[in-house]
């Protein structure tokens, strides 16, 4: 169709009107974000970094909405950015029951989002990232999909959906083909990425590298910007376990991390999420991965949503809360975890971060034991010395220090020369049980 002065005119105006618009009204959530300085700890803002990606082109496919289609192909060069397919022509996300009907397929325990009111304050919160366009988004198992339609509607330009049940990917694998480009769709299990092994591994178990690979990502230097944002929902089973996986993984820069500061903005248990900002001096939940988590990740609450508002399958292919740890009437915590850009220095590497973990968790074990014996322990002697630099007196308690403390701790310890590489190994059997608190 030859493109005319009044189409000139009516897309130019289309465009004003589309920037113009005042935003969906956002629920009343709590944003907070922690700094684990001891004697900084922030509620302001979080601001995440993100790297640019290559550019992509649009192009035009007949459909049903071929003039809205043709429409944001002719404002391409008029405004020099990408113009998501689904802003003129949204995909339908469906009502609660025929999305429920749909996730019902699924045999195990997971939790889905089938509500759209949901799917929508969930793109709410990551408009700034959709926005800003410049990471690729994960989706963990989408299922029926309602989070990634509304996640296109909302403009992302590149969304990959990685689904561990074969019963939803037909499905998923239409809407792909559809979209030229804003979609993949992956055989693959987030949470089972990078088993322990070699050899070839059966969907949806994989390997991060292949996962990266396949999809055109490649490593990017520590203090670049955030490359992939994943979003979704922690599992239940395991929650913990999981999440100490990617501790472990981050302060080894293996897995994920491996490819740089890749960002969670994941709903987890509002217990999970407690234990994850706990400061010190609150002995009973001030634990190692309370001080592990904080030291790694800046962390920031987005949304609290009651956990009757997502549908929990069983094995018995109903939606039911059995099998779960939590009440209908808790809450699941949207949290973003992000990286810190300056977790590695000159003293903490990837090469001894697992040294760190170990350290820490030997310290809260017991959260009321004097730092000073537990040095000691290590190297007899160096205790005084080094609660001396840290500016400690000497009947602190191990459950007092900070996470950037433990972090400067553990970088004298390593300038000191006084402590061996073998100076944690007497108790690593015991420390590196993924679930210990």
């Amino acid at each position: 169709m030859a493109a005319c002065g009044g189409c000139r005119f009516f897309v130019l105006t289309l465009r004003t009107l589309s920037s113009s618009a005042s935003p969906c009204a956002l629920p009343l959530t709590k944003h907070r974000t922690l700094s684990t300085s001891a004697r900084t700890y922030s509620l302001d803002s979080f601001s995440s970094g993100t790297r640019k990606t290559p550019a992509q082109t649009e192009r035009i496919s007949p459909s049903s909405g071929g003039v809205q289609r043709n429409l944001s192909a002719v404002a391409l060069p008029l405004t020099g950015q990408f113009r998501p397919l689904c802003r003129y022509d949204p995909l339908d996300l469906g009502d609660v029951d025929e999305n429920e009907q749909k996730a019902l397929v699924c045999k195990n325990l997971r939790r889905f989002i089938v509500d759209p009111a949901l799917a929508t304050i969930v793109t709410d919160h990551l408009s700034r990232d959709i926005d800003d366009g410049k990471a690729v988004i994960f989706e963990c198992n989408p299922g029926p999909g309602v989070l990634t339609r509304a996640l296109l509607n909302r403009g992302a330009q590149r969304v990959v959906a990685l689904e561990s049940d074969a019963n939803f990917l037909p499905e998923l694998l239409e809407l792909e083909s559809r979209l030229e480009g804003q979609l993949d769709v992956v055989h693959c299990d987030f949470f089972k990425l990078d088993p322990i092994g070699n050899g070839i591994m059966k969907p949806p178990v994989m390997y991060s590298e292949k996962l990266f690979s396949d999809l055109a990502i490649s490593e990017v230097p520590w203090t670049a910007d955030v490359p992939v944002k994943i979003v979704g929902l922690f599992t239940q089973r395991n929650e913990r376990n999981l999440m100490w996986k990617m501790i472990y993984n981050l302060f080894e820069r293996r897995s994920i991390f491996r490819y740089g500061r890749v960002e969670l903005i994941m709903f987890i248990s509002q217990k999970e999420y407690t234990k994850l900002v706990t400061r010190p001096r609150d002995y009973k939940n001030y634990q190692a991965f309370s001080a592990l988590a904080q030291m790694a990740f800046d962390i920031e609450l987005l949304h609290e949503e009651p956990l009757s508002s997502f549908l929990t399958t069983t094995n018995n292919n109903r939606k039911s809360a059995s099998g779960s740890t939590l009440s209908q009437s808790e809450n699941l915590c949207l949290v973003r975890i992000t990286p810190r850009e300056d977790l590695f220095s000159s003293h903490l590497t990837p090469l001894n971060g697992s040294t760190l973990v170990l350290m820490v968790k030997q310290c809260l074990a017991k959260r009321k034991g004097k730092l000073i014996q537990q040095i000691n322990s290590w190297s007899p002697g160096m205790g005084s010395e080094l609660i001396s630099n840290l500016g400690f007196l000497d009947d602190t308690l191990t459950g007092d220090v900070y996470p950037d403390e433990y972090k400067r701790l553990f970088e004298l310890m390593e300038q000191s020369g006084s402590f061996a590489e073998s100076w944690l190994y007497q108790e690593t059997l015991e420390t590196t049980k993924i679930g210990h608190g």
